[in-house]
């Protein structure tokens, strides 16, 4: 009886849009299969642009992608720090469902015990939410917005079927607003969050590589 050969492991791209976000994502050990960390800049637009550059390669064609990195919380209670795992992201051009949203979940919560992971939608904007905003996006059910990930992982399916999630650590929540990055206390605990998630990224990433039954 022949054996079954091996898939070739597929790869993984984290995509991120600032460069605080990639040096708190930088380092891949303990991953399955090859890991590219892509910045893209700010934006939807750049977003988009940088994982169609990506994907046309060779070595990432059929890449499971992740969009990650910070983002606004748009509910009650949310502190920064927090973690949201997307079920799906959302823009103009419609939703984008993510994929294994329990696995990842599980992991984060492992990875990162004592902080509070939060599913639901996350809204795409191509500009920094403030205020009433805010209150509107929430009453479509979005749970956090920012402005790549959604333009992510459109692309993302744009150049063929994989697996793709979006992961940000909330850096500033309605009660808790950041006018920069980096500045307070709110942007020092969201940086730390963000170079913790890598081991739950592999997780998610190997169980896509195990076998279907």
């Amino acid at each position: 009886m022949d054996t079954p050969q091996a898939a070739r492991p597929v790869p993984l791209v984290i995509a991120c849009a600032l460069t605080i976000e990639r040096l708190a994502l930088r380092g891949a050990r303990g991953a399955a299969a090859p890991v590219t960390v892509v910045r893209s800049g700010m934006g939807p637009r750049a977003a988009e642009r940088a994982l169609e550059r990506t994907l046309s390669a060779p070595a990432t064609h059929d890449a499971a992608v992740i969009a990650s990195g910070f983002c606004a919380g748009l509910v009650p209670g949310m502190h920064p720090g927090d973690l949201v795992v997307a079920e799906e992201t959302r823009d103009p051009r419609g939703t984008t469902a993510c994929s294994s949203i329990e696995v990842l979940a599980k992991a984060l919560a492992e990875a990162l015990p004592g902080r509070t992971v939060h599913t639901g939608p996350l809204a795409g904007s191509d500009h920094v939410v403030r205020g009433p905003e805010r209150a509107d996006l929430r009453a479509t059910g979005a749970v956090a917005v920012d402005m790549e990930s959604a333009a992510t992982l459109w692309a993302a399916r744009q150049a063929g079927p994989r697996p793709v999630a979006a992961v940000r650590v909330v850096v500033d929540a309605p009660e808790h607003e950041l006018v920069r990055i980096g500045t307070v206390r709110g942007g020092i605990s969201a940086f730390r969050v963000l170079r913790a998630v890598l081991p739950a990224f592999f997780e998610w990433h190997r169980s896509l590589l195990l076998p279907r039954r």
